[in-house]
């Protein structure tokens, strides 16, 4: 049986910075990570110099295809003045700035660095919907394409295949849907800072101005059950269950755990750090289960110590609602099959036991693919350091957070773990 991984030395996160994300058709990508980067400078309680960074680590899935322009860790450096310091790129589709995480992690635990920044972006508003669904889909296994999938519809198979073996139905996603869009509204920096009965109302009151046949929903469920409002994209995938194009950016400064006192005195310690790798749906067994991200959380737990139970409260990668259920199952948080139920409970909510996507998620907070790993991760930050205001989880003892993020159709996932002592 192998040993217990560990790290050379311990790691911290002593500042952090978000853009807001949206579609942004007035920025591009060095508007928006210098936007996280100020704010990042700015949240160093005991400040920084920007000239004791030794190295930059940026997560980019496709800025070559979606604005077409590559090399983007130069061209960034360039924009914040960290040139001639090393800079450089990682990719893992929808996980590269959790990658870019985990390298400036180790390089720090190595010893070769003692101050990295890490980071990620995308820009993805300047192409169709179509345009779009194509790069992404440059992220799936062959044997998907092949068979004329793309993410949407990779995700409708995973849901037909939940339905079928749990007894879930598309009324126990809808509570999930609801859920982010209620923890969306209280996160200003989000693409879509609107409950499901916010939208119904605004389309209402659009139907009233324009004379058109007003709808007459009595709740937020029949607003999602209606097709005309809630359109089928894949079956069983519809409209509301599906993550937004975004742009965005987000970044964060890393220092040894000797130093981390020298720039704040609640830094948060990285604990545990995982990933891990999976086949494409031709080969990945049961379809209810992303074998990569059962292997990152194992990583990490015991690299941390900690067990599922010991997790107070965690981001994961719900690019569509199924996705919530499929990862809250394989961190541990619920048994197999049980986790739309605890969704259906109210225990992944805010003031539940086990609160899931307090920043409203991907399908809220919006998913620009490269920046997505530390924007998660971001919320952890806040939410470890009592700032994340009015979606700030009621636990006067939040010491431990963790962040899943999926790459691809599963064929990478990460998963890290922080602790406030």
């Amino acid at each position: 049986m192998k040993e217990k991984r560990k790290i050379g030395r311990g790691v911290c996160v002593v500042g952090a910075g978000m853009s807001r994300f949206g579609m942004f058709p007035d920025k591009d990508s060095k508007d928006l990570f210098i936007e996280a980067y100020n704010e990042m400078i700015s949240s160093v309680d005991k400040g920084v110099n920007p000239d004791d960074i030794d190295a930059l680590y940026l997560g980019n899935f496709s800025n070559d295809y979606f604005v077409h322009q590559a090399h983007w860790a130069p061209i960034i450096a360039d924009a914040i003045g960290h040139t001639p310091k090393p800079a450089t790129r990682t990719e893992c589709a929808c996980a590269s700035s959790a990658l870019a995480f985990k390298e400036g992690v180790f390089a720090i635990a190595s010893g070769f660095y003692d101050v990295v920044l890490v980071g990620g972006m995308e820009e993805m508003s300047k192409c169709s919907t179509e345009e779009v669904t194509a790069g992404l889909a440059s992220a799936a296994f062959p044997s998907e394409l092949v068979a004329g999938l793309t993410f949407p519809g990779i995700f409708g198979v995973i849901a037909s295949a939940y339905f079928s073996q749990y007894g879930c139905t598309k009324e126990d996603l809808f509570n999930i849907t609801i859920k982010s869009h209620s923890n969306a509204v209280l996160n200003h920096k989000a693409q879509i800072p609107f409950t499901i009965r916010d939208i119904m109302n605004q389309k209402i009151e659009r139907a009233m101005k324009k004379g058109t046949p007003v709808p007459h929903w009595k709740d937020e469920k029949e607003f999602l059950r209606d097709p005309k409002a809630n359109p089928m994209v894949a079956y069983p995938m519809s409209l509301y269950d599906c993550c937004p194009i975004s742009d965005g950016a987000s970044c964060m400064l890393l220092v040894s755990e000797q130093m981390a006192r020298q720039f704040t005195d609640n830094p948060l310690h990285v604990v545990g750090i995982g990933q891990g790798s999976g086949a494409g749906l031709q080969g990945s067994g049961p379809l209810t289960s992303l074998e990569a991200t059962k292997q990152a959380a194992s990583e990490a737990y015991k690299m941390s110590g900690f067990k599922p139970a010991d997790i107070q409260f965690c981001e994961v990668h719900d690019c569509f609602s199924i996705a919530e259920l499929i990862d809250m199952e394989d961190m541990g948080f619920f048994k197999p099959g049980e986790g739309y139920k605890a969704v259906d409970e109210g225990l992944t909510r805010r003031d539940g036991s086990m609160p899931i996507n307090t920043s409203g998620g991907l399908k809220c907070k919006g998913h620009p693919v490269g920046a997505t790993g530390i924007a998660q991760i971001y919320e952890v930050w806040e939410q470890l350091r009592g700032e994340a205001g009015e979606r700030q989880i009621p636990n006067n003892d939040l010491r431990i957070g963790a962040v899943q993020n999926l790459g691809g159709t599963g064929g990478t996932s990460s998963v890290t773990i922080l602790e406030r002592r």
